[in-house]
């Protein structure tokens, strides 16, 4: 009987253990509406989007700016939800903080405009990005995906889900990330 255990008990711990070697591979739980730093800050990735009137627009256009690039789209409800905040965070901090709002619609500009227009939100940076490759350089997992990059160029973090931009919580991280003028 003490053989029988041993091995019940050796083929036990095998299991825990290949269970936890599972746990490690798993990917990071999203935590929605939370900012997540990243650690360690990495370089932006080179990214081209389009302005309104179809201008190329490269990310370095914006070196030297603390930026809030806002992945989006029209159909996204939790976008809708959160751009009235973000525009308000944006005039609240005025020349600290740009915010980015880059739209992963496909079809550009004749989707985005007449939205923007009705939601009242014609004031707010909108780029255009059909070929979603923000959200590829980013690794975002779904939209809306706000990343946080200082003025150097470096990724600092990232909200992914819907976030409350006017909540205690995300006002002071931004303040402490925000270079003090």
């Amino acid at each position: 009987m003490t053989l029988r255990r041993a091995i019940v008990a050796a083929l036990l711990l095998v299991a825990s253990l290949l269970g936890l070697a599972a746990q490690a591979d798993e990917p990071e739980k999203i935590k929605i509406g939370e900012f997540i730093p990243a650690s360690p800050p990495q370089p932006a990735p080179e990214l081209f989007f389009n302005d309104m009137t179809n201008n190329t627009v490269s990310l370095a256009d914006f070196k030297g700016k603390f930026l809030l690039l806002n992945l989006w789209a029209t159909w996204c409800q939790p976008c809708l939800k959160e751009m009235p905040s973000l525009t308000a965070l944006q005039a609240k901090l005025g020349p600290a903080l740009t915010v980015l709002f880059v739209s992963e619609d496909r079809g550009g500009v004749v989707v985005v405009r007449p939205f923007l227009e009705k939601l009242g939100l014609d004031k707010a940076k909108v780029y255009l990005d059909p070929n979603s490759t923000a959200s590829h350089g980013f690794e975002a997992r779904g939209l809306p995906t706000s990343v946080v990059i200082d003025a150097d160029g470096q990724v600092l973090g990232k909200v992914e889900g819907g976030a409350d931009w006017d909540s205690d919580a995300i006002r002071t991280t931004l303040a402490k990330l925000i270079p003090s003028p």
